[in-house]
């Protein structure tokens, strides 16, 4: 291989964990359920994350096809604007029509960036002759997104103490600096076939080939169930933080102990990554996946038992299990995986995971208070089903691991 085409993946890698920090940098990820709530009311701040979630099902195929058809550049690059625009429109807009529309260019930016940003560096890896990488890079990655999410919670929770709007306008302005990280990719060459020969079918093809391996099954599976059990805390934890400070009388510092709350949670989760590694490879690769789900599971389950305040600390494991599992679980998949039905297998995994959890959304908004704010009594009904239909799932999960395979063998290539 030649020369300036190493040094322009190895650029890559180099750069993808800043890409990693500044698409994370989500100055509103604190406050979106409270300034959704404040502006309309509890039950459309359900819809307007359902609205998200279905916007980035419908992309997550249509984005896979066309990262794998077009580049793993332009999709990324189509993944910023979407998310700087997304962020801009709620800054500067009103009304649930308006924010809905926002919020389908966010699942856009989520839905092209989902799996095109792994692909990318896999194959900029692999043509760098560094594959066996792939688990430290993806782990350096992950590192940089805890702590892009980390500092950006913090800040952004400053911020929503003067105003909710200006967050918004924080997130676009770091959308733009990640699209500008992203000009200065180079594409890495990938094995597929000429585009003007591949349907969209063909995708689909792949797809099935893929799901003949019992491993890519049970992998897809629990990535789906953990895709929602993580975003539960992340749409339900911040009504309710707002419900146990009112218990105490501090309702009104919710933006700022909600900001404070997911930096700490961030940070605790760059701790967990840093011993990940060591955990795996000491208790082996399906007992931490597990490990991860069941983390997920009980942090529920406490959130249903008690809006005690001191129950705003299990919050703080929330990106714990991501750190146990996400780069492991991609790791695995990635070298099972044609270069041509990558991105496809890993949007279709997705598309998968965020129609079920909308789906579970849309069903809690009916529950919901149409004119006020998200009462205790209904979240915790929301979250104890939640807990049992994750218990059940974590039973069949233990059950299926060996024989599917989970375990990576001392060589997979």
């Amino acid at each position: 291989m030649s020369g300036p085409t190493d040094t322009g993946m190895a650029r890559n890698v180099a750069l993808y964990p800043w890409f990693k920090l500044f698409q994370n940098l989500i100055f509103w990820q604190a406050i979106w359920f409270l300034f959704f709530q404040k502006e309309l009311s509890a039950a459309e701040a359900l819809l307007l994350y359902a609205v998200y979630d279905v916007g980035t099902t419908l992309l997550e195929v249509p984005s896979g096809y066309m990262s794998d058809r077009l580049g793993r550049k332009p999709t990324l690059a189509t993944a910023m604007l979407a998310g700087a625009a997304g962020s801009g429109l709620i800054a500067f807009g009103e009304g649930f029509g308006v924010f809905a529309l926002a919020q389908v260019l966010l699942g856009m930016s989520a839905a092209f960036a989902s799996g095109t940003d792994s692909a990318f560096l896999y194959e900029s890896l692999a043509a760098d002759g560094r594959e066996e990488e792939v688990e430290a890079e993806e782990t350096r990655g992950w590192q940089f997104t805890l702590t892009g999410l980390a500092l950006s919670a913090v800040i952004g929770g400053l911020i929503a103490q003067v105003s909710f709007e200006w967050a918004f306008v924080g997130g676009a302005m770091a959308m733009v600096l990640a699209l500008g990280i992203t000009l200065r990719f180079v594409e890495p060459t990938h094995r597929a076939e000429p585009s003007a020969e591949v349907q969209v079918v063909s995708q689909f093809s792949l797809f099935r080939a893929a799901m003949g391996k019992p491993v890519l099954v049970w992998l897809l599976v629990l990535s789906v169930l953990m895709y929602g059990f993580s975003h539960v805390p992340f749409v339900f934890g911040q009504p309710f933080i707002s419900e146990a400070l009112d218990t105490v009388g501090w309702q009104g510092e919710a933006p700022l102990v909600s900001g404070a709350v997911t930096a700490a949670m961030m940070l605790v989760s760059v701790g967990a990554s840093l011993i990940a590694l060591a955990l795996r490879q000491r208790i082996g690769l399906p007992a931490i996946l597990l490990l991860a789900f069941g983390i997920q599971i009980g942090l529920i389950a406490t959130l249903a038992a008690t809006n005690n305040t001191l129950a705003i600390a299990v919050l703080l494991l929330r990106m714990v299990p991501n750190s146990f599992s996400k780069p492991f679980i991609v790791a695995r998949i990635q070298p099972l995986l044609t270069d041509a039905g990558r991105a496809t297998y890993l949007s279709i995994q997705s598309f998968i995971g965020r129609l079920l959890f909308a789906g579970s959304l849309y069903a809690a908004s009916g529950q919901a208070p149409r004119g006020g704010e998200m009462a205790y009594d209904d979240i915790q009904s929301t979250l104890f089903w939640y807990a049992v239909v994750g218990s059940v799932a974590f039973v069949g999960l233990a059950l299926t691991a060996r024989r599917s395979r989970v375990r990576q063998a001392r060589s997979i290539r």
